[in-house]
């Protein structure tokens, strides 16, 4: 019987059905960090311990102080930070911890390591994990409850969701990115249009992206209702995986490689809903709301609600109150008060150069804050001049961890200020209390923090190498 992938590794990963029709999947990686302290509570309270602390893995990151971590100053920060180390110790678990050269924002840091392998299941109390599916693995995030059964049995209980396929096909153009993808398809569909499903993407567009740019497109998929998304590996996969600190080695390397080859979406295969975009139709996206699915082109205008049906017409009536705009006004020229450049959606090295071909030589016109998504990825911008190129444009350049994206480490976005971020959720207060947060591309937000406006980053990089 034809499968899709989704279906492929659900049934390699099923343990059992029970009778309710919900599955058991066993879990290949599981990932925690500060916030999975209640889970180790539960834990403590019914005096159990973690069933596989090998194949749990602890990362310090939405509280990790960018500045000053010598000391950190904040009570509250330090007492979380020092809550994961402890748990992590007492059960054995590998802790990449505040002071280890490796650490980063988990969803960078698990590929970077290699702990993210085609066919794995990941699971990590973070709804960002579907990141992990741009390798072809099942990877979505979980809650608090559900963290403490998998510490405790290395199962997770999980219904089949429907298969979607996206494909986008054709080539993107010059300072269209992964980024503008998935907010071209969530502004299209909804922030409900693929919910129940699990999206796989396809197609001419989406196989001559990096992995840095598959995992931003798998990052968002839950910006639009997906349980997941993943991206079926292939030999870009199988060049980034190689050599990374714990991916197989040797034999164990060539019969990965085998096992991965069927890791793909057979020809006849059915899926419960397709989709198909143009990549022509793609350009530089914004969002002007307080949600993903309030995005648009750079060069269009803020909508007005009257034109819009009655379900979205008071969401974009509350959202453009909330942000401060007029219906009809161009995109192109509102005037933000700063840059956030970070998160595990567009903080990798390949986000960090292409933000920095639009600053080098120029100057920001409003403050801003740079932030990698590891720590070696924070060295190799280093070694490469990127820093430079940050800070001789004013920019401040930070250590890692999630930062800005969601204030839980003293970054905030000041009440009532504009940001241009490449982050990947703009809710009310996400950024801080009263933030205006605009979503858009690195290289959108590099554009912005030089002119000071939301603007097109495209004539900034003409002559530059894209």
């Amino acid at each position: 019987m034809s499968r899709t992938l989704v279906d492929k590794l659900w049934d390699a990963h099923e343990v059992r059905v029970d009778p309710d029709g919900t599955s058991l999947l066993w879990v290949d990686r599981h990932l925690v960090h500060e916030g999975s302290h209640h889970a180790f509570a539960k834990l403590a309270e019914r005096g159990l311990e973690v069933a596989e602390p090998d194949l749990t893995f602890g990362v310090a990151d939405h509280y990790a102080p960018t500045r000053g971590r010598d000391a950190v100053a904040d009570p509250d920060i330090a007492k979380m930070l020092d809550r994961l180390e402890t748990n992590t110790e007492r059960h054995g678990i590998r802790l990449f911890g505040l002071r280890d050269p490796r650490q980063g924002i988990v969803h960078v840091l698990g590929p970077e390591q290699g702990l993210t392998l085609p066919g794995l299941t990941i699971n990590c109390g973070d709804s960002h994990t579907s990141t992990h599916g741009a390798f072809g693995a099942l990877a979505f995030g979980i809650g608090a409850t559900q963290v403490a059964h998998v510490l405790a049995t290395q199962t997770i209980r999980a219904s089949r969701p429907k298969a979607m396929r996206i494909r986008v096909d054709g080539a993107l153009g010059p300072g269209v990115t992964a980024k503008d993808i998935a907010l071209h398809w969530i502004a299209r569909l909804g922030t409900g249009g693929a919910t129940g499903h699990a999206v796989e993407y396809a197609g001419e567009a989406v196989r001559a992206l990096s992995m840095e740019g598959r995992m931003t497109l798998c990052n968002l998929s839950i910006e639009g209702g997906a349980r997941f998304g993943l991206v079926a590996p292939d030999e870009t996969t199988f060049d980034y995986v190689k050599d990374r600190p714990f991916a197989p080695e040797g034999d164990a390397w060539d019969a990965a490689l085998s096992a991965w080859a069927d890791l793909h979406t057979d020809a006849d295969a059915r899926f419960d809903r397709e989709v198909e975009i143009d990549a022509a139709d793609i350009a530089p996206t914004v969002t002007w709301g307080t949600s993903p699915e309030q995005a648009a082109p750079i060069s269009a205008t803020v909508p007005d609600p009257d034109t819009l049906d009655a379900g979205r017409a008071r969401a974009a009536r509350e959202a453009l109150d909330y942000m401060g705009l007029t219906p009809g006004a161009p995109l192109d020229g509102i005037a933000v008060d700063q840059v956030f450049l970070g998160s595990c959606t567009n903080a990798r090295i390949e986000d960090l150069r292409a933000a920095a071909k639009v600053l080098e030589g120029r100057r920001a016109k409003v403050p801003g804050v740079v932030s990698p998504g590891s720590m070696l990825i924070r060295a190799q911008a280093e070694r490469e001049g990127l820093d430079k190129v940050f800070t001789d444009a004013g920019l401040e350049w930070v250590a890692a961890g999630c930062s800005m994206c969601v204030g839980m480490n003293g970054d905030i976005v000041e009440p009532g200020k504009r940001c241009a971020s490449s982050t990947n959720r703009n809710f009310r207060g996400r950024q801080g209390r009263g933030a205006r947060t605009h979503l858009m591309s690195p290289v959108m937000v590099a554009a912005a923090a030089v002119t000071g406006t939301l603007t097109d980053a495209r004539p900034l990089l003409e002559g530059r190498d894209r």
